[in-house]
């Protein structure tokens, strides 16, 4: 008689291929060998990508997650290798994105008892994920998977956190592995509810489409575009998500995002009707909840999200729709236009943003300015961005046009180091797309040993290193409000160029404005990736106020005062 039996190891692995993953980020521990061995036979069918540190690998795995809309899948071992990784499902949870992160726990005979690197995962993960739970029976892995990755995908996307206590994965079962992935269609909005929003907005004198949200489908955002043009009301986009709408279109009006210009800020607190799409109201697309009163705003709020949690969580609008963002707006568009005297409104705000990309002459070696100009125009229409947190992310969230095809991965959370795993895990997904990572040298430095990761996986972007010396967010805070008084903002870097080259990319750094462009085309020509330290002065911190400008201001207020 045949065996046919497999440990938990082997049982979770065909369980992912089943339901559909096809890679996979960690580190290895020992707390999930059997998991690892399983792996060993899958190359080419469920990759195990090889990370330098957890923190890394789950941003890999959350942007993953957000690019392509599956579940972004992580392994780490107990302990250290979880709370490394927490950073990585905290973005993933705040961008709303799908991800699963698996880790190693200890034997289920020592749980309790402060056994080596033991973690209550159930706690420690619990506030910042959907579901956290713990396989303790290696029966139950099937069912558990399933939950899981449908938790992950359906209602408002998010992280879910798995433990494997590592006797459970070496625990021998005959239970088979599940066949395939359930199917969740989105949910349709009622009739009722649609005939009233399109009234709603038929009434309106000043509409606003405000939306967000990575789960959109292409004919979710075909829907949405040509609703809004052939209704022509503004779209604007909430923190970090402009590349879900053509930014080409006539309609589109900006991202409500940290630093939020006039022209946004406008439309959102002089609307009277907002449609907010898929959208969960964070902090940065309200600045700081003050564009809407709490919890009823003047302007009558039409909120679509596929979660019921998210309807009413901060706003209590005079139509919550739960519906899928898709499904909506399909609808939607198949009811045709809706029609009102607002062109005036929605031509205003569209020359508000287009005149925000006239900038004067930047105090700096190397203008982002006219850096960003000139990647406007080069750029491939299906590019890739990505950027970690700092002042430097205005430059690829604000000076960059992202059309139909390109997409932007950066974090909501504004975690430092998310752009260059995320620009890895970009380029394992999408080889053949050009995939160019904005990163101060600060949040550079928080991830730059994934290098390693990028040349050994073969997944090798283009960094630009805006590289000024300070952390200039916080140095930005510290000029405002403390004046003078520097501490604890400025940093004495490596060379760069030589660590890029010692992981096998090519290097090169830019003194001047007018050497990129031709440094950008050795770039995009190098077979090995590239990294291009640009010399970026801490004077030029802002676009439109240096350094000395905001210190003088400060100080101007308090003599005044």
């Amino acid at each position: 008689m045949s065996d046919n039996r497999r440990n938990g190891g082997q049982l979770l692995v065909d369980c992912l291929l089943a339901l559909g993953a096809r890679h996979t980020f960690g580190v290895p521990g020992e707390s999930y060998l059997a998991v690892l061995d399983a792996l060993h036979d899958t190359a080419g069918r469920l990759d195990f990508t090889l990370c330098r540190q957890e923190g890394g690998a789950a941003f890999m795995a959350a942007a993953y997650g957000k690019l392509t809309g599956s579940p972004g899948i992580c392994w780490v071992t107990r302990g250290p290798g979880a709370t490394n990784a927490s950073i990585g499902v905290h973005t993933a949870m705040q961008d709303s994105a799908p991800m699963i992160l698996f880790v190693g726990q200890v034997a289920t005979s020592m749980k309790g008892r402060e056994a080596f690197q033991e973690v209550d995962y159930r706690a420690v993960f619990g506030t910042m994920v959907k579901w956290a739970v713990e396989i303790d029976d290696v029966t139950r892995i099937p069912e558990i998977t399933a939950r899981a990755w449908k938790t992950a995908l359906t209602g408002r996307p998010g992280p879910v956190v798995v433990a494997l206590p590592e006797d459970m994965l070496t625990s021998l079962t005959d239970i088979a592995p599940l066949t395939g992935p359930g199917e969740y269609p989105e949910a349709a909005p009622a009739t009722e509810a649609l005939q009233k929003a399109r009234r709603l907005l038929q009434d309106a004198q000043r509409p606003l489409i405000l939306y967000g949200g990575c789960n959109w489908s292409e004919a979710g955002r075909a829907a949405l575009q040509a609703f809004a043009e052939g209704s022509d009301i503004p779209v604007v986009s909430v923190f970090r998500y402009q590349d879900q709408f053509d930014n080409h279109s006539s309609v589109f009006c900006g991202e409500a995002g940290v630093g939020m210009v006039p022209a946004v800020r406008r439309l959102i607190a002089e609307a009277d009707v907002i449609l907010a799409l898929n959208n969960r109201f964070g902090e940065n697309s309200t600045d700081g909840y003050t564009l809407l009163d709490v919890p009823q705003p003047k302007q009558r709020l039409i909120h679509v999200h596929a979660s019921d949690l998210e309807l009413g969580k901060v706003y209590q609008p005079v139509l919550g729709i739960q519906a899928g963002p898709n499904a909506f707006v399909g609808a939607l568009a198949a009811a045709g236009p809706v029609r009102g005297d607002w062109a005036t409104w929605r031509t205003e705000g569209r020359a508000a943003w287009e005149a925000g990309f006239d900038l004067p002459d930047l105090p700096s070696p190397v203008d982002m300015g006219k850096v960003t100009a000139h990647l406007r125009a080069v750029l491939s229409e299906d590019a890739i961005i990505t950027n970690g947190a700092g002042n430097f992310a205005i430059w690829s969230g604000r000076f960059l046009k992202y059309g139909a095809r390109a997409r932007l991965l950066g974090p909501q959370s504004g975690a430092m180091g998310y752009g260059v795993p995320a620009a890895i895990a970009a380029k394992l997904v999408h080889p053949e797309r050009e995939v160019v990572c904005f990163a101060g040298d600060g949040d550079f430095q928080m991830t730059c040993q994934e290098l390693a990761t990028a040349r050994q996986a073969g997944a090798q972007p283009i960094i630009l290193v805006l590289n000024n010396g300070i952390y200039g967010t916080i140095r930005a805070h510290q000029e405002r409000n403390y004046p003078t008084r520097v501490s604890g903002t400025t940093m004495v870097n490596p060379d760069f160029v030589a660590l890029a080259r010692a992981y096998g990319f090519h290097a090169e750094r830019v003194e001047d404005t007018e050497a990129f462009a031709a440094a950008f085309d050795r770039a995009r020509a190098s077979d090995t990736g590239a990294l291009l330290d640009l010399a970026i002065s801490p004077e030029a911190l802002t676009p439109r106020a240096s350094l000395s400008q905001m210190r003088e201001a400060a100080l101007a207020a308090r003599t005044k005062g």
